[in-house]
C-alpha cells in the first residue's frame, strides 16, 4: 500500500479508537466523525487513481 493509504488508514485507527472513548464529548466526536468523512473520501480517490493507472506489468495486455 502507498504512504498516503497508510497514513490515512492510521489515521481512522486513532478517530475510530477516540470515538469508542468514555469521554469523547460531542463537539470532539462531530470533529472526528467529519474527519473521517474526509479521509474516506481522500481513500476512495487514491484508490479510483490506482484502478485507473496503467497496469505496466510484464505480459499483461489491456483490454479494450
Amino acid at each position: 500500500m502507498s504512504d498516503e493509504l497508510d497514513a490515512a488508514i492510521a489515521e481512522l485507527e486513532r478517530a475510530a479508537e477516540r470515538l469508542r472513548a468514555d469521554d469523547v464529548d460531542a463537539d470532539e466526536a462531530a470533529e472526528l466523525v467529519e474527519r473521517c468523512a474526509q479521509l474516506a473520501a481522500q481513500v476512495g480517490s487514491a484508490l479510483d487513481r490506482r484502478a485507473s493507472a496503467p497496469d505496466e506489468s510484464p505480459g499483461q495486455e489491456r483490454l479494450l
